[in-house]
Formats: C-alpha cells, sequence, structure tokens
C-alpha cells in the first residue's frame, strides 16, 4: 500500500489545494501552541476546511489537553481528524469518540526514548492513528512539533512493529531522507513541514521533490 503523505503547517487555502493538488493524502493546520511554526487562528481553519473534500484527511493540531477542550476546538474548526499533541490529561478518548463519532482521533507520541514505545502500547485501543514526532512535552516551553529534528528511527521502527494501529512518522522530514526514513521505520503515513517551506511559505518545488521522493 503506497504511504500516506500529510503536508502540515497549512495556512490558507490555497496552500490546502496547493498540497492536494499535489498528490497529499491530509493537510494538518495548526492552532495555537507553546512554541513552534505555522499556528494559525481558529477563524482561519474553520474557513480552510470546508474546502477540503472528505477524501482528504483534515488534521486539527490541538495543544488541549482535556477531552472538553478537545470537542469544542473540533466543533469551532471542522476538522475531519484531530491530531492531540500532548497528552490527555481530562475526560477520555472515548468522551471525544461519543461527541464527535466521525471525526478520526490521532495521538501523537513524542519519541525521547524507549518509554515512547510502551506509551504508544498503551494508548493504541483508544484511538485511530499514532503520529511520532520529535518534540518535548516535558520541556520548560513546551515543543510539540515542528522541530525541524529528527528522532530515534531504531525506536519508531521498533515502536511500529509492536502496535496494531497505522502510524505516522512525523519529525526532521525532507526529499533528500523521506525514502530512508520509510524503509527503516516502515510507516503508515509520513508528515511533514518545514522540509517543504521556504521562508514560511508552502514550497512548489520543494512540496513535489517530496512527494516525488516518498513515491520511490
Amino acid at each position: 500500500m503506497p504511504v500516506k503523505i500529510k503536508i502540515c503547517c497549512i495556512a490558507s487555502i490555497e496552500e490546502a489545494m496547493m498540497a492536494i493538488n499535489a498528490g497529499a493524502n491530509a493537510v494538518g493546520l495548526v492552532a495555537r501552541m507553546p512554541s513552534g511554526p505555522g499556528p494559525i487562528s481558529d477563524e482561519s481553519i474553520a474557513a480552510i476546511t470546508p474546502h477540503i473534500t472528505k477524501e482528504i484527511a483534515s488534521f486539527l493540531l490541538t495543544s488541549e489537553q482535556s477531552a472538553a477542550e478537545i470537542i469544542a476546538h473540533i466543533q469551532r474548526t471542522g476538522a475531519n481528524t484531530v491530531q492531540i499533541v500532548d497528552e490527555l490529561t481530562a475526560g477520555t478518548y472515548d468522551q471525544i469518540r461519543e461527541a464527535m463519532p466521525s471525526v478520526s482521533i490521532v495521538q501523537v507520541i513524542h519519541v525521547t526514548g524507549e518509554e515512547s514505545i510502551e506509551q504508544a502500547i498503551g494508548i493504541q485501543d483508544q484511538v485511530d492513528y499514532i503520529l511520532l514526532d520529535s518534540g518535548n512535552p516535558k520541556a520548560a516551553v513546551k515543543t510539540l512539533g515542528g522541530t525541524g529534528n529528527t528522532h530515534n528511527w531504531e525506536i519508531s521502527r521498533e515502536l511500529v512493529s509492536r502496535v496494531s494501529k497505522p502510524v505516522f512518522l512525523a519529525g526532521g522530514l525532507n526529499a533528500d531522507n523521506v525514502q530512508q526514513a520509510i524503509e527503516m521505520v516502515k510507516p503508515y503515513g509520513v508528515d511533514i513541514c518545514n522540509g517543504v517551506r521556504t521562508e514560511g511559505k508552502l514550497d512548489r518545488v520543494k512540496l513535489q521533490a517530496f512527494i516525488s521522493a516518498v513515491s520511490g
């Protein structure tokens, strides 16, 4: 099965269409974050999502940590997929699913060490997808994605082999290293933000190069 491609940090309808027309299966819309690139307002996200057909996954990246706040965030923005970039600390995934049954739930695991494997195993039955990234939720100023840094792909490979849910790989990917990452980790999908941007804008040449590299 072809590896899915998610283009993140989408900032406008034009960027969303550029990504989708180039072959992306999913686009990421970054809401308020403690740090990192690409956040846009909820109003901007809500203006973009109606232009994305249901065949394409529109990921809302939320830093909310309670089920109630996550549900409200999805309702405000209209995305069909929610990417929870931090730990869920109040409420349950089941509450999100009951309130928003048509929305896919993606939990981010920031690969900091072997403990990330057990973390993924612990939550896999409650979510639809897992996304591996290179942030550090325990830093003084949390980094919850968009670092532009790779992490230990050997840990990611073992994690993918031990969980039953599809796994997206993010963190420092670009046209030059994505094929190596796919061969090593064997993810369901790959996710990129910085690697297809120039001065913060989605770069058509880098985008095409990345998608071509994923396709091999």
